[in-house]
């Protein structure tokens, strides 16, 4: 694996960022075979990525875009939502997966998250089910499976259709089988830099049939009709292509994704192990770490998200990390409390409990493939001296 250059190293190390691609030498020649040919989009590599990623995943049909939100966009659009219709979905996520909802003209309905999993509750969500529910949109949340059987029932049991959030979660399994995108369900998959698979920007939409990639593949490329005529545009469309450069990219990838699944596997187990050992320091008592799988459902780790010991000032350990070298963030905010959808919606502190908690307390640590033990180790111990000086 090769990486950029860190800057110099100052007090006690290099400092250490919260996510870094790797690519290396296959991610170079792709790249480059690709400059050289001259084609830059709209080229053969599109359809070679979509057919490997159909493959790796184990289904038919799947179409590359410029980002997980804009494949959101279009996996909504292919799926019925229309204006007024309201979509329920979970308040911890990347804002894109309710934004989606929104550029539809359609209502985000947050419901609240199950408290070890992180992923939506689905009590809350069939408590949520009302006359205007056109559909259900879960995110697995870090990796993590959401129970898409239990949203499958309801769906089926109330019409509604099912959007799966899988940008955080390439590699994941559930229990009963499938890896997640692969249900069935519109399921949409991201790989920005810190993702599990990275295009630079881009993203794919895992599509149920031939009659759906059809409708995806023209709205990504302004509505244009399926022969590709110049100037017959027979629908509304966006600019939602994804490159050749990024498809080279994404190839690349491919080709290694076992290896860089395992080196985040091994990666999570390596803080999982440290953070609870009997002989951690007294500061980290109280500190939550990620839920380890359970009843058959199997993570793909995407970033390792701790949430702070209850009455620790999460912000002040943040500053601490970073004056000893460490990035975090805090991942992720409440979307329903975000300014915009307070003031769009009318959203108020107090109305998700799980979440809000979840969300004031989540700290997001240093994770990506080639982090090695001793910064690993040095990320530990700079956890537990932040916490030590920022508890009440």
């Amino acid at each position: 694996m090769t990486a950029p250059a860190r800057p110099a190293a100052e007090g006690d190390g290099a400092p250490i960022p919260l996510a870094r691609p790797v690519v290396g030498e296959r991610e170079e020649e792709l790249v480059l075979t690709t400059l050289r040919s001259g084609q830059l989009s709209l080229g053969p590599l599109l359809g070679d990525f979509e057919r490997a990623f159909a493959d790796r995943l184990g289904v038919g049909h799947a179409s590359a875009v410029s980002s997980g939100t804009a494949g959101l966009h279009l996996a909504l659009r292919a799926a019925g939502v229309e204006a007024g219709d309201e979509v329920i979905t979970t308040p911890l996520s990347f804002v894109a997966s309710a934004n989606a909802i929104v550029y539809e003209g359609a209502r985000p309905v947050f419901c609240d998250i199950d408290r070890r999993t992180l992923n939506l509750d689905p009590g809350a969500v069939g408590a949520a089910i009302g006359p205007r529910t056109r559909g259900l949109l879960p995110v697995h949340i870090f990796g993590y499976p959401a129970d898409l059987p239990a949203f499958e029932r309801l769906a089926r049991g109330h019409d509604l259709f099912v959007v799966e959030d899988a940008c955080e979660a390439l590699g994941a399994h559930h229990a009963d089988g499938p890896p997640v995108g692969a249900r069935g369900n519109l399921a949409v998959f991201g790989f920005y830099p810190n993702k599990q698979l990275t295009t630079g920007e881009g993203g794919m939409v895992v599509c149920p049939d031939g009659a759906a990639k059809a409708r995806i593949d023209s709205e990504r490329n302004q509505g244009r009709a399926p022969d590709m005529s110049w100037l017959d545009h027979d629908r509304l469309g966006y600019n939602y292509r994804l490159s050749e450069l990024a498809c080279a990219l994404g190839l690349a990838q491919l080709e290694r994704l076992d290896e860089l699944l395992a080196a985040r596997r091994s990666l999570a187990a390596g803080y999982a192990e440290r953070l609870s050992a009997p002989d951690r320091p007294a500061a980290l008592d109280g500190l939550e770490l990620p839920c380890p799988d359970a009843g058959g459902d199997r993570r793909s780790p995407f970033a390792y998200v701790v949430q702070v010991p209850a009455g620790a000032d999460r912000d002040a350990a943040i500053a601490a990390l970073r004056a000893r070298g460490i990035d975090s963030k805090p991942y992720l905010p409440a979307i329903h409390l975000m300014s915009f959808y307070r003031e769009r919606f009318g959203h108020l502190e107090g109305e998700l409990p799980v979440c809000e908690d979840v969300a004031r307390r989540s700290l997001a640590l240093p994770f990506f493939p080639g982090l090695s033990d001793t910064e690993t180790d040095r990320v530990c111990t700079a956890l537990a001296e932040a916490l030590a000086v920022c508890s009440a």
